[in-house]
C-alpha cells in the first residue's frame, strides 16, 4: 500500500444548482446494491423525510432483517414478490405480482408524498419482461421534482443508466460463496 498524504483543500467545487430529487442506481455483480438503498433509506428518514420501501423479488411475509428494523423504526417495507424466479412455483404468477407491485409503486412515485421511494431488485422483472422499461422510465422522467428513486439490481438497462443522475456499479472482487462460507443471517438477509 503506498501512504499518500492527506488532502489539504476540497477535492471538488461545490455545485450551484437547486437541491432537487434524484434517479439512484445501485447495479453490479458485487454484494451491497440493496443494502447502499437501505442506508439511504435510513439516512432520509434520520432527517425526518418520508420513505416507503418495496421489495419486487421478496413475499409480502418475509421477516429478514431489514424489515424488522425498518418496522421498528416506522419505515414502510414491502414485499411485492414470491421470491427469486428459481423458487417461484409459477413464473406467470410471478410477473403478475411484479406489475401489480410496480402500480402500487408507481402511483406513490408520482403522487409525490414520499421523499423517497426505493425499488430494491426491480432490475429482475425488468430484465424478465414483466415489466415495461419505458413505463419504468417515462414514470421517472415523469415524477414530481422533490421525489428520489432509488432503483438495485444487477443488469441495469443502459437506457435506465442514461437516465439515472447517480449509478454505482458493485464490483464483485471476492465473496465468500466461493470459499464454501454460506449465507449468514444479519449478512446476506
Amino acid at each position: 500500500m503506498d501512504i499518500e498524504a492527506p488532502p489539504t483543500a476540497a477535492r471538488y467545487e461545490r455545485p450551484e444548482g437547486e437541491r432537487r430529487g434524484l434517479v439512484m442506481v445501485h447495479t453490479g455483480d458485487g454484494k451491497g446494491k440493496s443494502t447502499a438503498a437501505f442506508g439511504l433509506a435510513l439516512r432520509a428518514h434520520g432527517r425526518g423525510k418520508r420513505v416507503h420501501v418495496f421489495q419486487f423479488m421478496k413475499v409480502p411475509s418475509a421477516r429478514f432483517g431489514e424489515h424488522r428494523v425498518f418496522e421498528q423504526l416506522g419505515v414502510p417495507i414491502e414485499g411485492l414478490g414470491d421470491g427469486f424466479s428459481w423458487k417461484s412455483r409459477d413464473l406467470d404468477h410471478s410477473a403478475e405480482l411484479a406489475r401489480a407491485g410496480w402500480a402500487r409503486a408507481e402511483a406513490m412515485i408520482r403522487a409525490g408524498e414520499h421523499f423517497m421511494v426505493v425499488l430494491d431488485e426491480v432490475m429482475y422483472p425488468l430484465r424478465y419482461g414483466w415489466l415495461s422499461l419505458e413505463q419504468v422510465l417515462q414514470a421517472l422522467r415523469e415524477r414530481p421534482p422533490h421525489v428520489t428513486v432509488v432503483l438495485t439490481g444487477r443488469g441495469a438497462p443502459a437506457e435506465l443508466i442514461e437516465l439515472a443522475d447517480t449509478v454505482t456499479e458493485m464490483t464483485l472482487v471476492k465473496h465468500h460463496f466461493k470459499a464454501g462460507v454460506p449465507a449468514q443471517r444479519g449478512i446476506e438477509d
